[in-house]
């Protein structure tokens, strides 16, 4: 079985073509499980034995809070939803570069609203400079066209999520995949016109199949996202300046002012750019400080009991 949705008292998971309730073991809770998850349970009685361990899995910290949110569970696309108006912001695309690539799960932009602009070319070029090899695409996720679009990466057995803002049109991208011929998954809502902020359609995180065999994950957006446990993520997202580290002078470099600073040396010679640099410094910083160092009574890290015996 797969876990269709995760609520606060309770998860469904799909099986065969229903969706059941699922009855938790003693100690288990619901915050132990992702959207996407595969679970061994009883057919019959609906008791789940056990998590299957999730090939990829997307997770954040949460501000006040010790223990990771899961997110979702084996996805292999994450669909990264931004919009061709203010919403697009490249900073705020990086946090969630860093996390998608921190959970080995292959990225790609989805600029909405290419309909209201008059190019959205400059808005693409500007996503796929984040990250070595990414790839971003624009769309009307209203149009019927947009499920050609996305369609490389829905081939039958995949699984994709939506991640992104509110009001940047998951929830009618959600609607625009699963198609006509099912209920619409998420009632959709409009944005302020002054800041193109979106009021949240989407409260909860969902599993979906798409024609053809695909799944979609829907999540609720994201207001805030804090850097935390990305290390490798970040490593990943700046991979020119990560890779040019070796090469300075001195093995503890800072990048500021140290003779012999490779980082520095390809900044003046116009091979990186000195913005990049900065929002290298500032998530790098930022992670230092919300991840947790230590696990156990003193720690600030804690792990369910439930969680432990996966």
């Amino acid at each position: 079985m797969r876990v269709a949705t995760v609520h606060r008292s309770r998860l469904t998971a799909n099986f065969d073509a229903d969706s059941i309730r699922l009855n938790l073991p003693t100690h288990a809770k619901t915050t132990d499980f992702a959207v996407g998850d595969w679970v061994l349970a009883d057919p019959e009685t609906h008791i789940l034995h056990r998590r299957l361990a999730p090939r990829t899995l997307l997770e954040r910290r949460v501000e006040g809070s010790h223990a990771p949110q899961l997110i979702a569970a084996n996805v292999d696309t994450l669909f990264i939803v931004t919009s061709c108006n203010a919403d697009f912001n490249p900073a705020r695309l990086e946090r969630y570069l860093a996390l998608v690539n921190e959970a080995g799960i292959d990225p790609v932009i989805v600029l909405t609203k290419a309909d209201t602009v008059a190019d959205a070319a400059d808005y693409i070029a500007q996503a796929e400079a984040l990250q070595r090899g990414l790839v971003a695409v624009s769309l009307n996720a209203k149009s019927p066209d947009a499920v050609q679009t996305l369609a490389p990466w829905c081939s039958p057995g995949h699984t994709v999520a939506l991640i992104g803002s509110s009001g940047v049109g998951k929830s009618t991208l959600l609607n625009t995949l699963v198609g006509p011929d099912q209920d619409a998954p998420q009632a959709t809502g409009g944005i302020r016109e002054t800041d193109a902020k979106g009021r949240h359609t989407t409260t909860s995180r969902s599993l979906h199949a798409i024609p053809g065999g695909a799944w979609v994950i829907d999540t609720p957006g994201m207001r805030t996202l804090h850097v935390s446990d990305l290390a490798s993520g970040i490593d990943s997202l700046f991979s020119e300046i990560t890779e040019l580290a070796p090469h300075c002078r001195f093995r503890d470099c800072t990048h500021q002012h140290e003779p012999g600073c490779a980082v520095q040396a390809a900044i003046k010679a116009g091979t990186l750019d000195a913005a990049r640099l900065d929002r290298w410094r500032k998530l790098l910083d930022e992670n230092r400080t919300n991840t947790p160092v230590q696990t156990g009574a003193r720690g600030n890290k804690s792990v369910s009991t439930w969680a432990k015996k996966r």
